[in-house]
């Protein structure tokens, strides 16, 4: 029946207030992070919701700030979906997903201002660090937006970068590779994705069959000051300012779950 009939079969479950692998209409997969995992990285965090893994490396390199802002680094997100974690994906190119999954996580990086890039500049209008930021999912089961602005945050928390002076006399740069600092990490973005089926009804996190089925879906984005940083919606059912207030604070007690998860990891790996 589940074959057959998809769509009814979960129905059947939604009407009493459940989903086929046992969850409550709001509630998340089990979530689990471990930083620092690619060591060759300046950062690295994997992310496990349910069966959705996604690594994310952070890799720091120095480069001459852009003209028109002297003062500012670069932050350069890219989200990789290969064929290896979906039977959905392509080789090749990047599809139409990862495309906007990447510019998502772009625009996560600039409305949150996670990081300010005036920290990333070294010295104004000749040197800056740019933080080249991959994000790769290893297996896709629905949810990427989650998953991935999850892997991002945890990664750069993980950042450690070298001090860097100009030498006055030569003009160029010295690494001291001994003395490392972490990023300065200003806003903890938190994304929080919801399915929407028949119009009316909401699921929070939903899995790949599930995102398959729905009519529209829908990722809200907070701080830890409840403030909202973006929502992202690509088309399909419209929501009711109701349904929308609803999202939001769901995904206030999302981040409160997510914070005290990376905090308490990295309160772990601390020496």
């Amino acid at each position: 029946f589940r074959t057959v009939e998809p769509l009814e079969y979960y129905r059947r479950f939604l009407k009493e207030n459940c989903r086929p692998d046992g969850r409550e209409l709001g509630e998340f997969r089990a979530t689990t992070v471990n930083i620092g995992s690619i060591t060759t990285a300046d950062g690295s965090a994997l992310v496990k919701l349910g069966n959705t893994t996604v690594i994310c490396g952070v890799k720091a390199e120095l480069a001459a700030p852009a003209v028109d802002s002297a003062n500012k680094g670069y932050i350069v997100p890219n989200v990789e979906l290969p064929s290896l974690c979906s039977t959905k994906f392509r080789s090749g190119p990047p599809g139409e997903e990862a495309q906007a999954a990447s510019q998502f996580i772009a625009d996560v990086i600039e409305n949150s201002q996670i990081i300010a890039k005036e920290d990333l500049c070294i010295a104004s209008g000749k040197l800056a660090w740019v933080l080249y930021c991959d994000i790769i999912c290893l297996d896709y089961d629905g949810n990427i937006l989650d998953a991935s602005a999850f892997a991002l945050l945890a990664a750069l928390k993980n950042v450690q970068l070298p001090s860097v002076t100009i030498n006055e006399e030569t003009g160029l740069s010295e690494v001291n590779l001994k003395q490392k600092n972490p990023l300065v990490i200003r806003k903890h973005p938190v994304a929080t994705s919801f399915a929407i089926f028949d119009d009316t009804l909401l699921i929070v996190d939903p899995t790949a069959e599930e995102e398959d089925l729905a009519t529209g879906t829908v990722t809200v984005v907070t701080d830890e000051e409840d403030r909202l940083c973006s929502v992202h919606k690509p088309g399909g059912s419209p929501l009711t300012g109701a349904k929308l207030q609803d999202c939001i604070t769901r995904a206030i007690t999302r981040h409160k779950e997510v914070k005290k998860l990376i905090d308490k990891v990295i309160r772990s790996i601390k020496p």
